[in-house]
């Protein structure tokens, strides 16, 4: 006789399930790079916005040198918690150049304009290094694995820093939708009567109008930006979670335990919260995966239309905007790298989705 709690048994199932451990591995990479950001990014200025139109339009693996100048205007020195949450200001232009020779006192340079286009320029070391920092070096060699968009930006730096608009799109809409979800369809099922249909009616007015036009109501309402869209999304994702709960809840309410906690004057809200949630939310855990990946495709959608996350923020929808006339070009892959992107990511919220519902032993 098998003795171990549920919930160690759910997992065991959910460990033999390679595609819900291929999602888990996946979005907890995700979560890491999200995190750490800007100690990963080999452009950790905010939002890698690091401009250098000159490279503009590079395709992966493009190497290039550049001649450190020091701006006018240091910014000031950031701590390293600081710069893992928002960046760092460069201290430096980054100026392309095809070759430099270092003298004793000077650096003569040949200054990338284009392809066919340099110019010759001189350096004083000591305008270089005004510090006098040892072992400093003036020229650096940077490659860019997923190439330069437009604006000469690294492709790889802003798809990192994506990650965090992704994650946190799709983790507002889920704590949005199961606190709305969960709180409706939970009075729905238990109060029955009435209030059953009056929270079923406006469910069902909500369902009736389509998610993206809901979405696109709400943030012109709220305005463009980040948590705009992410408040938007997540006040139109509630509803499947609320009809799923209020099914549950009404096949709850009449076993025997309910009867018992009511005969020992329970409220109801002691009932409904210590009682009867903790037995219903193996199909909202499933569902809820299932809501994360669709946010995360409707905030790309949202910010490939414009509507959605702003310029100079890194969001991968934001990023097939800005390269998507280069997939007919010559480098298709600054715009197909950030739809990688989307499509596994929310491969993997899909899979943990799946292998969730068979673990948990949820009925359709």
């Amino acid at each position: 006789m098998n003795t171990a709690p549920p919930s160690r048994n759910a997992w065991k199932r959910l460990r033999r399930n390679k595609g819900a451990m291929f999602g888990i591995v996946i979005i907890s990479i995700s979560i890491i790079i999200a995190i750490g950001g800007y100690l990963f990014s080999p452009d950790s200025t905010p939002y890698a916005n690091r401009m250098i139109v000159e490279i503009g339009g590079q395709k992966p693996g493009f190497t290039q040198s550049f001649l450190k100048v020091p701006l006018a205007n240091t910014p000031e020195a950031v701590s390293g918690i600081v710069k893992m949450a928002n960046g760092a200001a460069d201290s430096y232009q980054y100026i392309p150049i095809q070759k430099a020779d270092i003298t004793n006192d000077s650096v003569i340079v040949q200054q990338y304009i284009d392809e066919d286009t340099s110019t010759r320029v001189a350096w004083s070391l000591a305008a270089l290094n005004p510090s006098n920092q040892k072992d400093y070096s003036p020229v650096i060699t940077q490659k860019f694995y997923l190439g330069t968009d437009k604006y000469g930006r690294d492709i790889l730096s802003r798809l990192l820093i994506g990650v965090r608009v992704s994650l946190s799109v799709g983790m507002v809409t889920v704590l949005i939708s199961l606190t709305l979800g969960v709180l409706l369809g939970a009075f729905a099922g238990y109060f029955r009567g009435k209030t059953d249909d009056i929270i079923m009616w406006f469910i069902n007015v909500i369902w009736s109008i389509p998610t993206l036009l809901l979405v696109f109501a709400i943030t012109l309402l709220l305005g463009k930006g980040f948590w705009q869209v992410l408040i938007a999304i997540g006040l139109t994702m509630w509803v499947n979670v609320a009809r799923i709960v209020r099914g549950q809840v009404l096949a709850q309410r009449e076993m025997e335990y309910v009867e018992a906690a009511r005969a020992l004057g329970f409220s109801s809200f002691r009932i409904i919260l210590k009682h009867i949630l903790p037995n219903v939310m193996g199909p909202v855990l499933v569902v809820a995966a299932s809501n994360f990946a669709s946010a995360i495709v409707i905030e790309a959608g949202l910010s490939f239309l414009g509507i959605g996350v702003q310029p100079p923020q890194p969001s991968w929808g934001l990023m097939i905007k800005e390269n998507f006339n280069f997939i007919i070009t010559h480098n298709p892959m600054l715009a197909l790298a950030p739809g990688f992107a989307i499509m596994l990511l929310v491969l993997a919220f899909n899979l943990l989705g799946n292998g969730l519902r068979d673990a948990l032993a949820v009925k359709e």
